[in-house]
């Protein structure tokens, strides 16, 4: 399993932006908006590589969405086998990944948390139990979150407090508990802070 178990809290203040959406990283990045370490405070900023940039670009994706680094190679290199800009490819399937897409109806408060939804079998796609992450929907698909799994405390809270509004490219349905993927999302429809071209650049060398 690509699941990040170390301190999230310094990987975010190293690449300078909240990574998994947890108020801890947010009051880290308050308190301390350096990177970690013994220079951390130090540490000049006006004289970063191009290649420290590339490879920031490519954590802060790799490590938001939750994927090992071979499964994010994989998928960069198929994406650069489909037609149209390669970046934009590699958005688009991880945002039609399982897990985040029970994140983006707002049925978990990170994506962390919505892979060990999927994991435990509390969502199906068109009617039927899916419990791997990794699972990438298509046009048309209908994703919902099972019966048991809607009485949960954690998942009502999300529901209820969270209220995220899912992106345009979901369509909500039976008040709330599932979500049709309208259409493959666009660049302008990912608001996932991250240059991917500049990951291109990367896997491209």
């Amino acid at each position: 399993m690509a699941r990040y178990t170390g301190p999230k809290a310094r990987v975010s203040r190293r690449l300078g932006t909240n990574i998994w959406g947890t108020k801890g990283e947010t009051i880290a990045l308050d308190k301390r908006p350096y990177p970690p370490g013994e220079h951390g405070r130090t540490r000049r900023r006006g004289n970063v590589s191009e290649y420290l940039l590339q490879l920031q670009e490519k954590q802060k994706a790799r490590f938001s969405y939750g994927l090992s680094e071979r499964q994010f190679r994989n998928l960069y290199e198929e994406a650069n086998r489909r037609e149209g800009v390669t970046g934009e490819n590699m958005l688009t399937f991880l945002e039609l990944r399982l897990d985040n897409i029970v994140y983006r109806a707002g049925w978990a408060s990170t994506r962390s948390q919505a892979r060990q939804f999927v994991n435990h079998g509390h969502v199906d796609v068109n009617g039927r139990r899916v419990d791997i992450p990794s699972y990438r929907a298509r046009k048309g698909d209908v994703v919902s979150i099972r019966e048991k799994a809607r009485t949960m405390t954690v998942v009502q809270w999300n529901v209820d407090v969270l209220d995220r509004q899912a992106p345009a490219w979901l369509d909500s349905g039976d008040g709330g508990w599932s979500t049709t993927v309208r259409e493959a999302p666009v660049r302008e429809q990912i608001d996932i802070p991250v240059r991917e071209q500049l990951i291109v650049e990367l896997y491209s060398k």
